[in-house]
Parts: C-alpha cells; structure tokens; sequence
C-alpha cells in the first residue's frame, strides 16, 4: 500500500525529516507516536501528497502502486482527491453546509453527480449512526458527532488510504473511544488502510502497528 524510501524534508535550515523509511501492508491500522516536533504531522502530510519531500538520491514514494514522485500537479490532485481521505483534530466542516452538504463535497470535486454523491453520503452516514442529523449543521452537532462527520466525509470518494492526524484529541474521553472503535470497523468493513499520528497511548496500542518517531526519524 504505502513504501517511502530515504524521506527528508527540510524548512530553511530546519531539517525535520531525516530519511524516514516505512512499509505499510493494505488494510493495516498504523499509530506513529513521539513527541512533539519528532516530525509525525511533517511525515503525515507528505504521505498524503499535501507537501513533497526533498529531492535526495533514492528517495522514492508509492502509494496504490502509483508512484508519486512521478507525477504532474494535476494528476497529483486527482489522485489524492480519489485514493487519500483525511481526518483532522479539528474537523475542519464548513459551517454554512448541512452534514449531508459537507460529506458531499470531495464526491463534487471529483465531478460525481449529485444522485450518486448524495446516496453515498447517506449510506456512510447511516453507518457512522447519523441518519438523523443529515441536515443539520455543524453548529447543531456534538463534537463526536462533527468528527463522525469528517469521517463520512474522509470515506466519501471510497479511498484506499486514510491518514488521520490527532482525530481524537479534540473529543472528550467517550468520544474518543468510540472513534477509535470506529476505525477499526471502518478497517474491517471496507479494507482501508489506516495511518493515524495520535498521542492518544490507547488509540496507539490498538493500532496493528505501533511505529515511534524521534528527531526525524521512525526508531521503532
């Protein structure tokens, strides 16, 4: 599913990656934990195609059997857009769209119809348990069921990859437990691989894999 070979990333003369190596299986839920400025988010971006690592010898990143160090802008986009869903702290929904309305967008992006985005929104939903909160905003929503929505959301496009960058740390502790549950069904169910950065430890030690990061590289 995922290989990345000799990743570094520097800003200015900050070198925050320092030639990270990492094998992911499909269907595999992987926690990467350190401390803070280990570079976890850094690494999280750049397997999600949001940033791009440094031109080194060697350095290479596929993702689905598609090597993305080989393409374009454009295609980069599209291929983020329909194999990557992503799940931030914060859920990031815009709060002027219904639940049904933000769920829907990454399918209009990749110029589904309405019918189809819209019956697919629903079905995840309905999984995620909130068939009846489709056409409320996120101002009437719990902060569970907001991030519950991100991960409908996240699931729109069908992805092989989700990559989740602290998706618990701004629930309280129930929530938290129920969204971590949450990606284990999603993983059993669909077959998605998972890459989840959490200093969450019980997130962490549910993961298949537990991978630890310090000063810009995986040590365990």
């Amino acid at each position: 599913m995922i290989k990345a070979e000799n990743i570094h990333k520097s800003y200015g003369s900050v070198e925050v990656l320092k030639g990270v190596d990492l094998e992911i299986k499909n269907g595999e839920v992987i926690s990467v934990v350190g401390a803070s400025g280990a570079g976890k988010t850094t690494l999280l971006q750049i397997l999600g195609t949001l940033d791009l690592a440094d031109k080194k010898p060697n350095t290479n990143l596929s993702i689905n059997d598609t090597l993305i160090t080989k393409l374009t802008e454009k295609e980069l986009s599209k291929f983020r857009n329909l194999n990557i869903g992503f799940i931030f702290q914060f859920h990031q929904l815009l709060p002027e769209f219904t639940a049904l309305e933000n769920v829907c967008i990454p399918a209009f992006i990749a110029k589904k119809s309405k019918a189809e985005a819209e019956a697919k929104a629903k079905e995840l939903l309905g999984f995620l348990g909130l068939d009846h909160r489709i056409n409320h905003k996120p101002g009437e929503l719990s902060g569970g069921e907001q991030q519950r929505v991100a991960v409908a959301r996240s699931l729109i496009n069908e992805p092989a990859l989700i990559l989740a960058d602290e998706p618990s740390g701004n629930l309280d502790s129930e929530s938290a437990e129920n969204l971590h549950k949450l990606f284990f069904k999603l993983r059993d169910t669909y077959n998605q691989t998972f890459v989840i950065v959490t200093h969450n430890e019980d997130l962490a030690a549910m993961a298949d894999r537990k991978l630890t990061m310090v000063d810009g590289k995986i040590i365990a």
